[in-house]
């Protein structure tokens, strides 16, 4: 009788500024999956087994966490008790901001953590969130892998001309370039096309990701030719509290006219902006579209009639 081989567990964290999304895999099998919501507000955590069926969640305890940190030293103790003796392989974990280095997922060690440190004013609504749960589990665990994969990798592949911006070619070889988002999700559309409409998988296909983040993606042959996002994760399409494409002119006119800082001008356009500050009401399409008020039509209406142009040119 051969002996059934045992697939390695792995653990996936997905954390954002309010929430924290987690599974864990035998192989490519999903074991346990689920999410703690409400971070700094009212968090709650909700969970389901193999087959989908809802099953206990983590328990938050008398003073719950407050941060994506804060909630591993919770959710890995609770997938060891359903588990049972399997040791955890290794955690995986969604990074925003690779940089121009990293196109694949990499190992984590302390000069890669230094290195994506450097990327957060880049990504100030995630890269610090993500980072995280990496260091504290280097503290709960220094010697379980831990491996980074990065949205920003699934766009390496595309043509420099769509990469670069039209400043002196300095600033290009120095990194200032459209680097892209949203990749893993982008990487599993790609993955998936086959099987769901192979009359169009390895031709030309336009796919959108939308959420509280917005953009869209050009892919040739599944991959990546072209994004709307660039520098940073605020171009392109507008978003929930992001304002999307907007002139350069602007932030200079707020600069010099409206004396903003720097700490100022990343407020504004990261968290004051998009559907939120169109319409004074909300960042939250559902409540927009169940608004008779009618800036929130005219938000739906903007978000409707947006059109950039870097993944139509292909």
């Amino acid at each position: 009788m051969t002996a059934t081989a045992i697939e390695p567990l792995i653990g996936v964290i997905n954390a954002g500024s309010s929430s924290v999304k987690f599974s864990f895999y035998e192989g490519e099998r999903r074991l346990l999956t689920g999410q703690v919501d409400g971070l700094g507000a009212h968090p709650s955590a909700s969970a389901t087994g193999p087959d989908g069926e809802a099953i206990a969640p983590p328990d938050l305890g008398g003073k719950p966490p407050t941060a994506p940190s804060e909630v591993l030293p919770t959710i890995i103790p609770w997938a060891r008790e359903r588990l049972g003796t399997r040791r955890l392989a290794a955690l995986g974990h969604r990074v925003v901001h690779g940089g121009l280095r990293h196109s694949r997922p990499a190992r984590v060690t302390p000069e890669l953590l230094a290195e994506l440190e450097a990327l957060v004013p880049l990504a100030p609504l995630h890269e610090p969130h993500n980072l995280a749960p990496i260091k504290m589990a280097m503290t709960l665990n220094p010697d379980l892998p831990q491996v980074a994969c990065f949205d920003t990798a699934f766009h390496r592949t595309a043509p420099e001309v769509e990469q670069a911006f039209a400043l002196p070619y300095s600033f290009y070889e120095e990194g200032i370039r459209r680097y892209g988002f949203h990749g893993l999700s982008y990487e599993y559309i790609a993955s998936v096309l086959p099987e769901r409409a192979p009359e169009i998988a390895n031709g030309r296909v336009v796919v959108a990701h939308l959420g509280n983040g917005c953009s869209a993606c050009a892919m040739r042959d599944r991959v990546s030719i072209a994004t709307t996002m660039g520098f940073t994760a605020l171009d392109g399409l507008p978003m929930g509290t992001r304002c999307g494409e907007l002139d350069a002119g602007v932030v200079l006119h707020l600069i010099q006219q409206e004396r903003m800082s720097a700490e100022e001008l990343v407020d504004l356009l990261y968290r004051r902006s998009g559907m939120l500050g169109l319409s004074g009401i909300s960042s939250d399409f559902r409540e927009l579209l169940a608004s008779d008020n009618p800036r929130a039509r005219f938000v739906v209406e903007v978000f409707a009639t947006a059109s950039p142009a870097t993944p139509a040119r292909q």
